[in-house]
């Protein structure tokens, strides 16, 4: 990326300082038991050798609490991979953050999820890739894994973790959505995350496979609106629908380094998780920078801060300051270009391209999956 000004400014070339984040993601590892096909880590993974030390992550934990951060999302990966997790969940309650784990629930036993109790956890966020054995084994590609998941939700009830769950949805499981939500409140889930697949990364080369239809898509908005209505006060609904049938694009990230930020295995820090796909975007680390140096200071956050960015018909769109233009990594991909409109606006000139093309998809007849597995020495 060339040509972006350092100090993001707003459309009457006010300087524009960034406020506060309240969270960030840490992804301790990329290692992981399952080979999901929409898989959202980058294409190059980070292996064991590069990852932080417990000492390095309680050094971030420490800067992002005084930086202003609440909570931190301990993620993976699958982060019960790292046998020192118990160690670096320490570090982040010794930082006085919030801490919740979003786990798979793969190789984490009772007795160690003691352990991660004791140590600091206070949330437990775990993934399920379908309500039935046959298909949540099939997309995580882990036989087994419906069993073992069952198993660890029963212990995190019994250990009192409050419980979120985060259902992945797609073109193959969506017409199960209804079953998936009363599965959450059969597990006694407090929050469900209904997460349609976001095609970055990985999950691109499965687009054939995964993308919803137009029909899916409005089914899936039907049964969260009347499930939020029959469930209000008793559990918490997220939903993040399938882009490519949107009419306007999602505030991505509540804009671009406005909230929250990422740091991966390696100690680079990202203002969202797929931010590494925009080509000739170079990002620091917390082995070169402190943390608060690079939220407020850094070129990769300042880059689409504010609105003088915008390209039109951003610009001139009343929408600009509710959806900041849409998701930059999507601008990447679909219209190679990080500074465009988000294609899938209706009020990009690339929208009927995306529209058709995510048409063409979703009626292919394929269901084979590209399974995504990180090679021995990983």
């Amino acid at each position: 990326m060339k040509d972006l000004p350092a100090q993001p400014r707003d459309l009457d070339g006010n300087p524009v300082t960034p406020r506060a984040p309240m969270a960030m993601l840490a992804e301790v590892t990329h290692r992981c038991p399952l080979a999901c096909p929409y898989c959202s880590n980058p294409v190059e993974l980070t292996r064991a050798g590069g990852e932080l030390s417990p000492a390095d992550w309680a050094r971030v934990f420490r800067e992002a609490a005084d930086l202003g951060v609440l909570q931190v999302h301990i993620s993976g990966g699958e982060p019960g991979a790292r046998r020192d997790l118990a160690e670096i969940v320490a570090g982040a309650r010794d930082a006085g953050l919030y801490v919740n784990l979003i786990t798979s629930g793969i190789g984490i036993t009772r007795a160690r999820l003691e352990e991660l109790d004791s140590a600091g956890v206070e949330h437990v966020q775990l993934s399920l890739q379908g309500i039935r054995p046959d298909m949540a084994d099939r997309i995580s590609g882990h036989p087994g894994s419906w069993d073992k998941k069952m198993a660890f939700a029963d212990w995190v009830t019994e250990i009192g973790f409050p419980l979120t769950i985060n259902a992945v949805v797609h073109r193959q499981n969506m017409e199960r959505l209804p079953e998936m939500i009363d599965l959450a409140e059969r597990l006694g889930a407090r929050r469900i995350e209904v997460a349609t697949v976001q095609f970055h990364g990985w999950a691109d080369l499965n687009r054939a496979a995964l993308m919803p239809t137009r029909e899916q898509a409005a089914f899936a908005r039907q049964v969260v609106n009347d499930a939020r209505l029959r469930l209000r006060g008793r559990m918490v609904i997220d939903y993040v629908p399938a882009d490519h049938h949107a009419i306007y694009p999602k505030a991505c990230m509540g804009g671009w380094g406005s909230t929250g930020l990422n740091v991966t295995p390696d100690g680079t820090v990202l203002p969202c998780h797929a931010a590494q796909s925009i080509k000739g975007m170079a990002f620091e680390t917390v082995r070169e920078r402190s943390l608060a140096e690079i939220w407020s200071l850094s070129d990769s956050f300042n880059a689409f801060r504010g609105t003088a960015w915008m390209p039109e018909p951003c610009q001139t769109c009343e929408r600009k300051t509710v959806d900041f233009g849409g998701c930059r990594c999507q601008a990447m991909a679909l219209a190679g270009d990080a500074r465009a409109t988000d294609p899938v606006c209706s009020k990009s000139p690339l929208h009927e391209q995306v529209v058709a093309r995510a048409e063409a998809d979703a009626a292919s007849p394929t269901e084979a999956l590209i399974y995504r597995r990180m090679t021995k020495g990983g």
